[in-house]
């Protein structure tokens, strides 16, 4: 269940938090496919940031018009490519000289021009990666668009998932700035995305007010305008959504509680690529609280939505909350053991509607041929 006012709310603060006038902020589509969700962001004037054809695909079924797409991906084949060129998306990232090659293969004088961006390899600011292009083959990448007629018009910087240190963001501005200025046609910076959530509440959370401030200051001291782009994904949805489940099953292994709900740790995103803790809260009014551990529906062994939690005594029935699970949460959920998935809902103050039906058994059967 996702929450209207949350997500508003979380959109307008990010917004405001960036003064500098020239500023696009796209939603990274990745942690979140929703068509409903995705209307609600371009209501509030932001594009999206795709990652795949498929989130194009998606943010155009979602209304978006071409020129609030910004594609940023990574080894698209040649039907691919020419399926983003046919789409007319205004702006293309591209993560190796390859990919470059591929494009200006393909781009004829009929499709429409994007502005042309690489991706960022540079280990100090990136970490080790296998995306992105190193400044040292700039140089070869400006010839390869210009044999096809293009130019190289910005950078798309990704600092790395779910960072929450404001720091190593804003550490890393001059640099870029720096490198940037090595392309002679240069007119954009893409900031990217990768900005964290505090799943521990009380933990630190990325300040926001402080990036945009320092960033915007930096860019308005520049010789020449340069528009800036801001691809927040689950920093700007992972707080709207709760996971509901319902209580099945409890019993008792000494002083701990152990119960079964009626979801599986398949709905979440995979623990082991973008973190496994969510707090869970109880809907009953007691005081008393007894370390928990709740558990999915399958016989995975790992099937655990939370460990060690402190909640009240339960009982069948009774409906507990997992929070945060707005990033990553239905987008990696999967028919593992052969679940079909939960529905979507949004809630707009006291009224709510269904955005996802949920999914029967007949899903499970889909595409087979027998």
């Amino acid at each position: 269940m996702y929450r209207l006012d949350r997500l508003s709310d979380t959109i307008s603060h990010i917004t405001s938090s960036i003064p500098y006038p020239d500023t696009q902020f796209q939603f990274a589509s990745v942690t979140n496919g929703n068509v409903a969700l995705l209307q609600i962001f371009k209501n509030q004037g932001w594009g999206i940031h795709a990652n795949t054809p498929g989130d194009i695909y998606l943010a155009l079924a979602a209304g978006f018009t071409p020129d609030r797409i910004v594609y940023s991906g990574s080894n698209l084949d040649r039907d691919e490519m020419r399926q983003v060129l046919a789409w007319g998306i205004h702006t293309i990232n591209l993560d190796s000289l390859s990919q470059l090659e591929l494009l200006g293969d393909i781009y004829s004088a009929e499709d429409a021009k994007p502005l042309l961006g690489l991706r960022l390899n540079f280990p100090a600011l990136t970490g080790e990666s296998r995306i992105g292009v190193h400044p040292d083959q700039f140089g070869q990448a400006i010839e390869i668009a210009r044999q096809a007629g293009l130019t190289l018009d910005g950078i798309h910087f990704y600092r790395g998932t779910g960072t929450n240190a404001t720091q190593a963001f804003t550490d890393a501005i001059d640099p870029i700035l720096s490198i940037a200025s090595q392309l002679p046609d240069w007119s954009y910076l893409d900031f990217g995305g990768g900005f964290g959530y505090p799943y521990h509440h009380d933990k630190a959370a990325f300040d926001w007010v402080e990036f945009g401030q320092i960033l915007s200051e930096k860019l308005s001291k520049l010789d020449q305008k340069i528009q800036l782009t801001i691809e927040p994904g689950r920093a700007a949805i992972a707080e709207s959504a709760v996971l509901l489940a319902r209580v099945v099953s409890t019993k008792w292994q000494g002083q701990k509680q152990i119960i079964g709900v009626d979801t599986t740790v398949a709905n979440l995103s995979v623990p082991s690529v973008h973190g496994g803790y969510r707090e869970i809260v109880g809907w009953n009014n007691s005081d008393e609280l007894f370390t928990t551990d709740v558990c999915g529906n399958t016989t995975y062994s790992r099937d655990y939505l939370g460990r060690n939690c402190q909640l009240p005594r339960l009982k069948i029935d009774d409906i507990i909350s997992i929070l945060d699970v707005g990033a990553y949460g239905y987008a990696m959920s999967s028919h593992f053991l052969h679940r079909p998935r939960p529905a979507e809902a949004l809630l707009d103050n006291s009224h709510h509607r269904l955005i996802r039906g949920r999914e029967d058994y007949s899903i499970l059967l889909t595409g087979q041929i027998f």
